[in-house]
């Protein structure tokens, strides 16, 4: 199916509110001809959740999330956000973000309502990477499973950094977490049994290295309009 361009004329965009991605979302994928559970299949997700985030979703959505219908709607996270919006006359100016720093509690919080992080690491080759991974959070640590010879796997015996972030641009709000520590293999048995009832990789596929993070320092930024 042929993309077709937005048509929102300028009494549409005049009346859009930056944060109202619910109403983008639906937006788009009516003017694609497409159903709910199309989109879903598209992005990788439930049609529950597409229906979520058409009727209830609001504010924020998280980052992974929102590239992932944009790709599946065949445009950009920067226009379901709303930056191409006009303001709206007559609206309050909104005051520059701040940023202010989160307690540790607050941090882990943060971490154990997601389940999609950033991993950065060293490659074989001495190279850089940054990579994503759907992980848990167990007993202060976190986890994850992947294969033994994705890049993900290159994290064990090293120290790393692990990032969370969920961030409106449009909203200029947000938070993001880091973590520091040091990767290690799972080879207790006993814990396997207890990490199976935790999320795989997105792959799937036969997956059986795990993989924990010993936290050595954890941080956070909350980030908010005024």
């Amino acid at each position: 199916m042929t993309s077709q361009p937005l048509r929102d004329g300028p009494s549409e965009r005049s009346r859009a509110h930056p944060g109202d991605v619910s109403r983008r979302v639906a937006q788009r994928r009516e003017q694609l001809g497409l159903s709910r559970e199309e989109v879903a299949a598209r992005a990788g997700m439930t049609s529950s959740y597409v229906r979520y985030v058409e009727e209830q979703c609001h504010h924020t959505i998280g980052t992974n999330a929102l590239l992932r219908l944009a790709g599946a709607l065949r445009t950009t996270a920067s226009h379901l956000l709303g930056g191409d919006a006009e303001h709206v006359p007559g609206e309050e100016a909104v005051g520059p973000p701040v940023m202010e720093e989160m307690r540790p509690e607050e941090c882990w919080n943060r971490l154990s309502g997601q389940d999609v992080g950033r991993i950065a690491l060293t490659t074989g080759g001495g190279h850089p990477a940054v990579v994503p991974v759907n992980y848990a959070v167990v007993d202060g640590t976190i986890i994850y499973r992947t294969a033994a010879d994705a890049p993900p796997s290159l994290a064990k015996g090293n120290e790393v950094a692990f990032e969370v972030d969920q961030l409106d641009a449009c909203l200029s709000a947000g938070w993001s977490v880091l973590v520091l520590g040091a990767a290690e293999r799972v080879v207790d048995p006993e814990d396997s049994r207890v990490l199976e009832a935790h999320p795989g990789p997105w792959s799937g596929g036969e997956d059986d290295l795990w993989i924990r993070i010993v936290p050595s320092r954890i941080s956070g930024s909350l980030i908010r309009s005024v």
